[in-house]
């Protein structure tokens, strides 16, 4: 038997429905600081390092801020989270969780977009907090 090798996946794309495609591409572009890749009749293609986003304009789209817990659409992993939270506070992003070290080795906040998307950043800590060696776990 031959194994195959795997495709690898080399990026990832969200894809959101937005109602006000205008509004919200200027919240990404001005409070979150994604730049415009493309836009075109309907769509617009934001990026931010390795974040790339399609909002797509659904103004019949039921708002995600009525989802509940089925808002989260992404976790993006960065590097100064503690600075990427200032940014945001700074340009006055609505913060869903404030900037907290998780005991699941993450220093983490979250935002909600004008559609009541919630985005989660977050950055690996180096000291784990409350971590017990393996050899001291029952």
């Amino acid at each position: 038997m031959n194994p195959r090798r795997k495709p690898e996946i080399l990026t990832s794309t969200f894809v959101l429905a937005v109602k006000d495609l205008a509004a919200s591409k200027s919240f990404y572009l001005e409070k979150l600081g994604f730049a415009e890749d493309l836009s075109v009749e309907g769509w617009t293609f934001l990026s931010r390092g390795a974040c790339k986003l399609r909002l797509g304009h659904c103004p019949d789209a039921m708002p995600m801020s009525k989802a509940q817990d089925h808002s989260w659409f992404a976790y993006l992993h960065v590097q100064d989270a503690s600075g990427l939270y200032e940014e945001t506070l700074e340009n006055g992003v609505e913060i869903w969780h404030k900037l907290a070290d998780k005991p699941w080795g993450m220093r983490e906040f979250a935002v909600v977009t004008p559609d009541g998307h919630r985005i989660v950043f977050g950055e690996r800590l180096t000291v784990q907090p409350d971590a017990k060696p393996q050899s001291q776990q029952a």
